[in-house]
């Protein structure tokens, strides 16, 4: 009789590890296909808010379509401004909250790019000519020229400019 106990608390904690251990390498590579590439969706950069002089903000959205299968946009989105040598990774948007998406095909969503205008020929302003956008989860970008003057840096050229978080656009 002690045998079968024994089997049995065996047999159930093979079982046991068997699902923990598929359940957590299928949910990883489920999460990853389905990300949002930047080849599957359009990508717009609107009209912006200019800001006018140094020290004034402003505002440049950027909209996304979905052109592809169902994706998911999770977490920022990326952006770098490129000017002059220098690189800068735009940071998130101070308190900003990311939350998760999915776009069928159709769907739009859209983020914003806030900055601060630097002084031109400023010691901590970049003169970005370049703006590259790329999705959570990819590496992939699609660039666009940056029209909206210097940008302000406080520690380090260009640092005064930052992204929101996706926003789902339309019902």
């Amino acid at each position: 009789m002690r045998a079968i106990p024994l089997t049995v608390t065996t047999l159930a904690a093979a079982l046991v590890l068997t699902a923990c251990n598929s359940g957590g390498d299928s949910g990883d590579k489920g999460k990853s296909s389905s990300a949002c590439k930047i080849g599957g969706v359009s990508v717009q950069v609107g009209s912006a808010s200019l800001a006018p002089a140094a020290g004034d903000t402003g505002e440049i959205p950027v909209s996304l379509t979905n052109q592809s299968a169902p994706c998911t946009l999770e977490h920022f989105p990326g952006a770098t401004l490129e000017g002059g040598g220098t690189t800068v990774v735009l940071s998130a948007q101070q308190g900003a909250k990311a939350q998760k998406l999915k776009l069928v095909k159709g769907d739009s969503a859209s983020f914003t790019i806030s900055y601060v205008r630097g002084a031109a020929g400023g010691r901590n302003s970049l003169a970005a000519k370049t703006l590259k956008i790329t999705l959570p989860g990819g590496t992939d970008s699609q660039s666009f020229p940056w029209k909206y003057g210097p940008v302000a840096g406080k520690n380090k050229p260009g640092d005064q400019a930052f992204v929101s978080a996706f926003q789902q656009v339309g019902d």
